[in-house]
């Protein structure tokens, strides 16, 4: 899976179609004495969120253990961490030698190099140590005895090292949504290794946001129209917001069997292992525009079947110049056959 070059046609309509419908033309409050920065609204006074916005970060989801009950950086710790990951991205984008003899049989031929990751080069402004503000340790709850036990279970480690390539895969089933390039991220949407961009345009009734990793859009009624059918789920579970003051609460419920959380790397839910969820989760989301660089995302899930209690994070994403990219994700479907094949191969 990986993100195209340039801006891919469909895409670019998709946005101008978004944009055109959804997005008249937003007016900047006057500043009053000791407000500093002016708020930006819509032509309807609401607001204004739009735009293009990254949610790029090195923050982690979950606060290092070294770091104990450390809440915040010392600005000489994010910088330190900041110069870190320069150092690194300079050693990784370095020429290497070239590989002149041939991979073991069965080895691993790698992945992607640093010319495609995109995490970011700075911690959140907040210098928190984690994106998780609540439990306080900033770490996710312990998981329930259920949970614990179908992620722990034979079953679900050897379906872990099929989707691995450690072992033979039975059907294409044993892949999920994001194996097969259907759906990514889920809701709330948590930062990954490249594509963390988001195009938000709205209008009295609606905001639509278009999210790069996998262009998926989400359209979120404002007009207080009941939620679907509950026998009826979906990839982006069902939404609805409402404004509170200057900020946009979003309640997403209705994931059913299709509820799904994921974060690249060691770090993500639970060692990126719990990427299926329950039919009991909720998220909220609350958006708030803090000043014309900073769009302020908190979320809270619950789901009684995965988590003992529920969690809070808080991701500020940052104004980008963009533009948004296509993001060509092929090969998960297309390259099905070939890896049920080698599976059957292996097996004899």
């Amino acid at each position: 899976m990986t993100p195209a070059l340039r801006s891919n046609d469909a895409v670019r309509g998709l946005t101008l179609a978004l944009c055109v419908t959804l997005c008249p033309t937003a007016v900047w409050a006057q500043a009053t004495p000791g407000d500093g920065a002016a708020m930006p609204r819509t032509a309807w006074g609401a607001p204004d969120i739009g735009g293009v916005w990254s949610s790029a970060t090195v923050t982690p989801l979950q606060r290092p253990v070294g770091q104990a009950d450390q809440e915040f950086l010392s600005e000489e710790e994010a910088a330190e961490i900041e110069q870190q990951v320069a150092a690194g991205n300079a050693r990784a984008n370095a020429p290497s030698a070239v590989r002149t003899e041939p991979l073991p049989v069965g080895g691993s031929i790698g992945a992607y190099n640093s010319f495609w990751i995109a995490r970011g080069p700075t911690v959140v402004p907040t210098r928190r140590t984690s994106l998780i503000v609540d439990p306080p340790n900033g770490r996710l709850p312990a998981l329930t005895a259920a949970a614990a036990r179908r992620i722990n279970s034979p079953e679900r480690r050897h379906l872990k090292d099929v989707r691995e390539g450690l072992a033979p895969a039975d059907s294409y089933t044993q892949f999920d949504v994001g194996d097969r390039c259907i759906w990514y991220r889920g809701v709330p949407s948590l930062p990954t290794a490249y594509n963390n961009n988001y195009l938000i345009v709205q209008t009295p009734d609606v905001v639509a946001i278009l999210q790069e990793h996998i262009h998926d859009v989400r359209f979120i009624p404002l007009d207080a129209r009941s939620h679907i059918d509950p026998r009826i789920d979906q990839y982006a579970g069902d939404s609805r917001g409402h404004w509170e003051g200057d900020t946009l609460v979003v309640e997403t419920t209705h994931f059913g069997s299709r509820a799904y959380l994921f974060l690249s790397g060691p770090d993500g839910p639970q060692g990126g292992t719990n990427w299926h969820l329950s039919g009991a989760q909720r998220v909220v989301e609350r958006f708030t525009r803090v000043d014309p660089n900073t769009l302020d995302y908190e979320f809270t899930v619950e789901d009684e079947n995965t988590w003992t209690t529920p969690w809070s994070g808080s991701s500020p994403w940052m104004v980008s110049d963009g533009p948004m990219f296509e993001y060509a994700c092929h090969e998960g479907n297309y390259g099905l056959p070939n890896i049920l094949a080698g599976s059957r191969i292996a097996e004899r």
